[in-house]
């Protein structure tokens, strides 16, 4: 089972090492391109870690909004969404073949990755964007989601992915982060849900109802309190 992590979104976390500590627990990371967050130079220092480490890099698109850290749903014309994704996307690419790695999937962030999730015509601009880019990318999707379906009609390879430090809602949906309990900072528990999804293709769901899930990929975010700790105690519990 893969386990993803999206980085390159808070200098800090380079700076301290928090990244490079993840690495020795995942197998993936989505790098923010300067959508909502992150920069040529830090893409760059976690790409070459990647590579020693032997990560897979992914790009992790956004709404272009900086200010809000990529949380909030923008009002965007299609073909601008488009230009957008595609110029976050090419600079990790560029960036990549200078470092002489390949670049395995997309996974877009926040709000457009959420958006995407129940509303088939963002899902298809994000399609059309990594048709563009390159088809044969994976395209990492919420399990379950219109996303999924969309993208598959598109005859694009979609990933589906879980959470292990997110809580979900009975309809299949991630708690929204401004709700109490939306994220989950124990890694135990962390280990326990990433467990329930891989054995029993289900999670139980913030009102305790159990809902059917299937996964290709866990996620662990980076700025989650106690990440790496959540990264070790999940890696080791699925091994």
């Amino acid at each position: 089972m893969d386990i993803n992590c999206d980085m390159g979104e808070i200098p800090r976390l380079l700076k301290n090492n928090v990244y490079s500590d993840l690495m020795d627990h995942v197998t993936s990371i989505s790098l923010a391109c300067g959508g909502h967050a992150g920069d040529t130079e830090m893409m760059r220092e976690l790409v070459i870690i990647a590579k020693k480490k032997n990560v897979k890099v992914g790009a992790h698109p956004s709404y272009p909004d900086r200010e809000n850290f990529g949380r909030l749903e923008l009002d965007m014309e299609s073909e601008e969404l488009l230009s957008s994704i595609w110029s976050q996307v090419y600079s990790l690419l560029k960036i990549a073949e200078e470092e002489n790695i390949s670049v395995s999937h997309i996974k877009p962030h926040g709000a457009l990755y959420n958006q995407a999730a129940k509303d088939a015509q963002v899902a298809r601009v994000i399609g059309d964007a990594v048709d563009r880019i390159d088809p044969h990318l994976n395209i990492m999707c919420l399990s379950g989601s219109l996303m999924v379906r969309v993208l598959e009609d598109m005859g694009l390879n979609v990933v589906q992915e879980a959470f292990a430090d997110r809580t979900y809602e009975r309809n299949g949906s991630l708690r929204n982060r401004n709700l109490d309990y939306a994220l989950i900072t124990s890694p135990q528990k962390a280990a326990d849900q990433a467990r329930l999804i891989i054995e029993r293709n289900k999670v139980i769901a913030f009102d305790g109802s159990e809902v059917s899930i299937e996964a290709q990929t866990i996620c662990i975010h980076s700025d989650t309190p106690n990440a790496v700790a959540i990264a070790e105690e999940v890696s080791t519990g699925i091994r």
